[in-house]
């Protein structure tokens, strides 16, 4: 089963105006976040980096659970578990080394950190405000022992990280709010981290029509644009088809290095 066909362009005007008149409940919360958006990216001068922080110091201070995406404590759950039974369906083994890129408040992060051995999982991310919530999510969970690696980072180059050193890296949600440079730019440096054999699986939001954004927050690419610009730094790169059976509505795709390919 491949992925359903997408074309709709959520930042048209024919497409909010469509969509106000369905739900005229969320026309206040939109115009909020259209405020927010503008003195946002007014206060950081287009460093995405910068921008999409102040967002998630927001989002966390109001909801932790909200902040990545899952308001409910069901659905974070839920979508936790997803994340880890996929991974684990594709071979994921206790004594592999992980590295979650933008691995949140731990949603999928703690399965992770109780299944693979002491010391294997690596989490990192661009808000520490979303980091502190993690280090409640470890201790509600009481996963102290199994000694995960929590890291801030202010981009992708990933250049305090071993060579050759995660079996899996895996981010979910995270390129579907990034512009092109930004997953460039951990293309350019994912190889190196990867071990031999090793992949890196990345969420993204699929259209199949015209590539857009909204309100600077999420971004929508066609399967092709990511593949192309994944080979073009010498990596392979597939869509996963099962993956779009689960009920998610991000689609993802697998990267995998030089020595993959060869084996």
């Amino acid at each position: 089963m491949s992925a359903p066909v997408r074309t709709r362009n959520r930042s048209s005007l024919t497409h909010r105006v469509r969509y106000a008149a369905r739900h005229p409940q969320r026309i206040a919360p939109y115009l909020r976040r259209l405020t927010r958006d503008w003195r946002i990216r007014r206060r950081t001068g287009g460093d995405h980096v910068a921008y999409y922080r102040a967002v998630m110091r927001a989002d966390t201070a109001r909801n932790p659970r909200g902040a990545v995406g899952t308001p409910s404590e069901e659905r974070w759950n839920a979508l936790g578990q997803l994340q880890f039974d996929y991974l684990l369906g594709h071979g994921l083994t206790p004594a592999d080394r992980m590295l979650e890129i933008g691995c949140g408040n731990l949603r999928a992060g703690h399965h992770f950190i109780g299944y693979l051995e002491p010391g294997h999982y690596h989490g990192i991310d661009i808000s520490p405000d979303i980091l502190l919530a993690a280090q409640r999510t470890l201790a509600d969970c009481k996963l102290q022992s199994r000694l995960p690696y929590l890291t801030l980072v202010n981009d992708l180059r990933l250049a305090h990280l071993p060579d050759g050193h995660f079996d899996v890296v895996h981010a979910h949600s995270v390129f579907s709010h990034s512009p092109l440079p930004v997953i460039e730019e951990c293309f350019a440096h994912i190889a190196r981290v990867l071990a031999p054999g090793g992949f890196f699986d990345f969420t993204y939001n699929r259209t199949d029509g015209t590539e857009h954004h909204v309100l600077h927050e999420d971004f929508y690419y066609r399967p092709g644009t990511l593949i192309a610009l994944a080979e073009s730094y010498g990596l392979a790169a597939r869509v996963m088809d099962d993956w779009d059976k689960l009920p998610h509505k991000q689609s993802k795709i697998r990267v995998t290095g030089p020595a993959a390919q060869a084996s």
